[in-house]
């Protein structure tokens, strides 16, 4: 029991947390988004993997992390473009569609790993290249604060601007009124002028790219190659840390560290003598614990709700 309040209390601990809360809020934002549009993008697992692996490839060609980065953006806001067109277009279920895509992602990425580099799971023939480390300057300096916060990949601190941006862009911006507006009520909308489609498309790509970002930093930040499934469940946490934010900026960047809290933990916990298994389960039982807490919350206040109707 020391030994776990040792490694918790840590400097290194806190920057392990921080790490791997990177891809989970990137994800979450973009599920944030979609969610305020009265969407939602099951798509992210999926996502993430397309991302992961373009960034991977477009660096290793151009020999450039940041045309990497750029390109593992536009794949994402491009997977965001086809769940748009399938569900808003064709009609299709978005769960189902975002399923498919899930699906698809995991194998297919495997598939063209191997039609690009021969490889067969992991791109280890590939010159890929890393987005760069950032040291904070002063902050640095400060015994304990600087180990924790300083140091990290660039994509690090862009998630955590991010947080920012996106609570300005909803709440201080036209457009951002206009994507609240159409989760809330699209037909009130639609009957002022605003098109729901339009908005609901903007809103899956911008997830799209946001998830994208997360993908980038998984193959190109967090590791330095794409492997087969490295994603490892983190778009489905990163949907369940944004409902139990409340579909709120803040809420969902404090559930997210709670997440790679849990995530961070379950790595440290390999130097301990807890079974392996045990280990790896960690994360998704504070994903499920999460979703069941949230989903009662959120039953009361219905409850709450109907009864002063009453």
């Amino acid at each position: 029991m020391n030994q776990l309040i040792d490694i918790i209390f840590s400097a290194s601990f806190g920057y392990a947390v921080i790490r791997v809360t990177t891809p989970i809020l990137f994800a979450a934002l973009g599920s944030l988004i979609a969610d305020r549009a009265g969407v939602i993008n099951i798509a992210l697992e999926g996502t993430m993997l397309v991302s992961a692996l373009t960034g991977v490839a477009i660096s290793a060609y151009t020999q450039s992390a940041w045309i990497g980065l750029l390109a593992a953006m536009i794949a994402g806001g491009l997977v965001g473009l086809l769940l748009a067109y399938f569900s808003l277009n064709l009609k299709t279920d978005i769960v189902l569609s975002g399923i498919a895509i899930n699906l698809m992602a995991s194998g297919g990425t495997v598939f063209v790993l191997y039609l690009i580099a021969k490889d067969r799971g992991i791109s280890s023939s590939l010159p890929s290249l890393v987005l760069p480390k950032i040291q904070l300057p002063l902050i640095d300096q400060i015994p304990v604060i600087g180990a924790i916060f300083s140091n990290h990949n660039v994509l690090t601190y862009a998630s955590l601007i991010a947080v920012l941006i996106v609570y300005i862009f909803l709440y201080k911006t036209p457009l951002g009124l206009k994507v609240r507006a159409v989760g809330e009520n699209p037909d009130a909308a639609d009957s002022v002028g605003i098109s729901v489609i339009r908005v609901q498309y903007f809103a899956l790509i911008t997830s799209g790219v946001l998830a994208g970002m997360g993908g980038a930093y998984m193959s190109m930040g967090y590791v330095s190659w794409f492997a087969k499934n490295m994603t490892a469940g983190r778009g489905f946490i990163a949907l369940a840390a944004e409902a139990m934010g409340g579909a709120s900026p803040v809420g969902t960047f404090l559930t997210s560290l709670l997440f790679g809290f849990a995530d961070a933990l379950s790595n440290n916990l390999q130097s301990l003598s807890v079974p392996a298994e045990f280990i790896q389960t960690i994360p998704y039982i504070a994903t499920i614990v999460g979703l069941v807490i949230y989903a009662s919350r959120k039953t009361a206040q219905i409850n709450k709700i109907k009864q002063q109707e009453k």
